[in-house]
């Protein structure tokens, strides 16, 4: 019986070892993911003036902690050795000792001064509203909209035409940029890290972000304020272009509406178009056949009111709140790593048929709920009358997601 016990524990003993060593492991996997380069959203690599100011202070703030937490920690093992229970007399107490109390008082109270001046500073800082570019950023469950402001100028370019898009966030590279933000449903986060820090998208309130780009590119961030089922699929980009590559953007957003041509597999997908997805979705200037605009009306199907505007879709390299790729993996990592002299032609080509990830596209549209989900139980939907909080599944057949696609393929 001894045996058996003394095995028992032993066995207990190696597993206990064992835990312990994949809990390091683990641990120390995480510090080294954390530390990869090249990470799209690293906030140790800023790539504009705001979020320089925020690398600097927490830089600052690190050193200042990181010695602080020395002390603290030196003082425990300290601590930890000397009065080990080893049988002596209690050690004497401090408690009512008015000198240390007021030393420990007061060094606390310089520390958070000097971590409180900086931090105050580049608040105020960062909280500048000095820009001609103002774009509406809107966020809803689960996608951010962006609503760039007819008569603001973005670096030399005037907008003059309404222009609503979704997923990416397109900005003149070397401008400062003001981001008012808010959202529709329930409380989102906006953060593009490389850019400038996080802010709250709350319903009912408008709060500023200055967003600045030092060159042409890619800047990733996400939603960081938990927001429902499908929150972490819930991601944005910033697009940076030079001036000449942001008035080309413009130019091509702000065009007419050109039809496709009759009797192609585009035409018909047009009509399929305003028969299953106009409900929601808007492509500006669309007519229907009689002549009148065809006007989305989200209000009346979707909880957050709202729908991505599709009028320029294939203009984009993602989709479904910016979480499912439109290009193949080759091409985007071609974009991605374009040099900055380079990035704003490649980007401008859109979804070349070359580039089309099909797949993906033609998976969203036979089964979107499937692939992001939008409610947790679709045959519940009372307690919103009827409204969904996402894309339903449209029940299409082949033909008609054949139609769409190259309707789709038009929009550019």
């Amino acid at each position: 019986m001894e045996q058996s016990e003394a095995m028992v524990s032993t066995r207990e003993g190696q597993f206990a070892g064992r835990r312990r060593l994949v809990g390091l492991a683990a641990g120390v996997g995480l510090v080294l993911a954390g530390c990869a380069k090249n990470a799209p959203q690293d906030t140790f690599q800023p790539a504009g003036s705001n979020a320089r100011e925020i690398d600097g202070l927490q830089r600052e703030l690190f050193y200042v902690s990181g010695i602080v937490g020395l002390i603290v920690f030196a003082a425990i093992l300290y601590a930890i050795i000397k009065f080990k229970d080893r049988g002596q007399d209690i050690p004497e107490q401090s408690h009512g000792n008015p000198k240390l109390e007021i030393l420990l008082t007061i060094l606390p109270a310089i520390i958070l001064a000097v971590v409180a001046v900086p931090s105050v500073a580049a608040v105020f800082k960062l909280d500048k509203k000095d820009n001609d570019c103002v774009i509406n950023v809107t966020g809803q469950q689960w996608w951010w909209e962006y609503d760039y402001v007819q008569g603001s100028t973005c670096g030399g370019v005037e907008i003059t035409k309404s222009i609503v898009t979704s997923g990416e966030l397109v900005i003149p590279a070397h401008t400062d940029v003001l981001l008012r933000i808010t959202s529709r449903d329930v409380i989102h986060s906006y953060w593009i890290p490389r850019l400038n820090g996080k802010r709250d998208a709350v319903p009912g309130r408008l709060h500023t972000l200055r967003m600045q780009a030092d060159q042409a590119g890619i800047y990733t961030g996400q939603c960081t304020e938990f927001c429902g089922l499908s929150h972490a699929r819930m991601r944005q980009a910033a697009v940076a272009l030079e001036a000449a590559d942001f008035q080309t953007w413009v130019t091509n957003q702000t065009a007419d509406y050109v039809a496709p041509e009759a009797d192609t597999l585009a035409a018909t997908g047009e009509a399929t178009f305003v028969a299953q997805c106009s409900r929601c979705h808007q492509v500006n200037d669309l007519l229907s056949p009689d002549g009148t605009p065809v006007l989305a009306e989200p209000d009346l199907y979707v909880v957050s009111g709202a729908a991505p505007n599709l009028s320029k879709l294939m203009t984009r390299t993602a989709f479904a709140g910016w979480t499912f790729d439109l290009i193949s993996a080759e091409c985007r990592d071609k974009l991605w790593n374009a040099p900055p002299d380079e990035f704003g032609a490649l980007y401008l080509q859109g979804v070349t048929p070359e580039c089309f990830d099909e797949a993906n596209l033609r998976t969203w549209l036979r089964n979107a709920p499937a692939m992001k989900p939008m409610y947790a139980d679709p045959t519940k939907l009372a307690s919103t009358g009827g409204k969904t909080r996402g894309m339903p599944n449209l029940n299409l057949t082949e033909d008609q997601i054949d139609e769409l696609i190259a309707y789709m393929l038009e929009r550019k």
